[in-house]
């Protein structure tokens, strides 16, 4: 069935990853040495990845993440329903471009890269050194979105827009484990450190017209929540435009954009629809209405703080928003002392300061779409979607110390691994 993946074939295809990176896979140094960091960027529009080296910045490899091209568009193209889609994809949240590579993670042992692709609504393991597609999973829906890698590097998370709801998977054969509801068109998948827990969040129909706040129902459901991984269920969940409102923050969106997790994992920075700023959001405080509950109980959660960044816009009509982000990228350092927003409509990446809100703006370029923190040294990677670049700052300094020219339309910046061996013979 197309809501499956055929596990056995994907076991056996699945076979020479396994073993020849088992011990690997569960986080040990296999017989070729510890995997080396790097930065993977998607470059969406083009379908492919840059792979750059974490401690020098400098593009290693572009792999090819739809080798399957012409098999998927014959597919496609036999079935009405997803030829619909397709075209809706292409017309509409990718720009009048296809979306090929969007979210990505490696396996622990670097040899494996597990890829989502819009267009072709599926997710696929793609292996490092032949980049011969391993497995792949078809989403029950028509669009694959972001995903979300377990801590232990064994569980994948991939939200699958048009079906409302999240699957869970094995990153080394894509079987199908388990899944969680979501609101409309799920976004967002972070876990907590110790993996029990699962931050999500949906972000509605983010392509429709509708983007005055009177016709702020039209974009569908959308909720932050919180999922417990021992059984799937929601431990928790917020509107979050009702929440802002409470605080005093009327006509706000609902749809929760990136976020970024405290160390605590207490309070979350949260990025909404339309808003040149971001969200403090305390998960653990008293709801603002004591006749608020939640599965029963009294409900928690509250916003703290809503932080205004500049708006450099110049009173572009919000329709014109790409995808109603006015910011789309948030990332906080390991210490929890500094934000990194990547302002998508305003052409710049913020540092904040978390505490005192001291804030350093650095010009980046067109369209910065996502920020994540490197996988070496205190430092945000920023994409830069409309120039083709990722552009890398230092926490502490607020300064660029690279810049780094990646493929067509980079959006998802993962930290990833590659095995030495891969990597040597990348260079043959």
């Amino acid at each position: 069935m197309r809501r499956t993946v055929t596990v056995a074939l994907a076991v056996a295809l699945a076979t020479s990853v396994v073993t020849a990176g088992s011990a690997a896979a569960q986080g040990k140094p296999g017989s070729q040495g510890t995997p080396r960091d790097v930065m993977f960027v998607g470059n969406n529009w083009e379908g492919t990845a840059t792979v750059v080296d974490a401690r020098t910045h400098r593009a290693v490899r572009t792999l090819d993440m739809i080798p399957d091209k012409a098999e998927r568009m014959a597919e496609i193209l036999t079935h009405p329903d997803k030829l619909a889609f397709y075209l809706a994809i292409q017309q509409g949240v990718g720009e009048g471009h296809d979306q090929y590579t969007d979210d990505m993670f490696t396996t622990a042992d670097g040899r494996m890269v597990a890829v989502s692709r819009p267009s072709f609504a599926d997710v696929v393991g793609i292996d490092l050194a032949s980049g011969a597609i391993v497995w792949r999973f078809p989403m029950e829906g028509y669009r694959a979105d972001h995903m979300g890698v377990s801590p232990d590097g064994r569980r994948l998370l991939v939200s699958d827009s048009t079906a409302n709801k999240v699957h869970e998977l094995d990153i080394v054969t894509g079987a199908k484990l388990r899944e969680f509801a979501s609101g409309d068109t799920p976004h967002e998948n972070n876990y907590t450190r110790d993996g029990e827990r699962i931050f999500h969040a949906s972000i509605g129909t983010v392509y429709t017209p509708t983007d005055q706040p009177v016709f702020d129902t039209s974009k569908g459901e959308r909720v932050f929540q919180i999922v417990r991984n021992s059984d799937m269920g929601i431990e928790a969940r917020w509107d979050m435009g009702k929440e802002l409102a409470e605080a005093g923050y009327p006509d706000m969106s609902s749809a929760v954009r990136p976020m970024a997790v405290a160390p605590d994992e207490r309070f979350v920075y949260l990025q909404v629809s339309f808003f040149h700023g971001f969200v403090e959001f305390d998960t653990q405080a008293p709801d603002a209405d004591p006749a608020q509950t939640y599965d029963g109980e009294p409900a928690v959660g509250a916003v703290r703080r809503v932080v205004p960044l500049p708006d450099r816009t110049n009173g572009l009509p919000r329709e014109q928003y790409v995808l109603d982000s006015a910011h789309h990228g948030l990332a906080i350092n390991e210490a929890g002392t500094t934000l990194c927003a990547a302002g998508t409509m305003s052409d710049y990446a913020a540092i904040v300061d978390r505490e005192s809100l001291r804030t350093t703006i650095v010009d980046v370029g067109d369209k910065p779409y996502w920020s994540t923190n490197g996988a070496v040294g205190d430092t945000c990677w920023v994409s830069v979607s409309g120039e083709d670049k990722v552009v890398v700052i230092d926490y502490s300094s607020a300064r660029t110390v690279a810049t780094v020219p990646v493929g067509d339309h980079p959006q998802r910046v993962r930290e990833g691994l590659v095995a030495r061996d891969v990597l040597t013979s990348w260079n043959r």
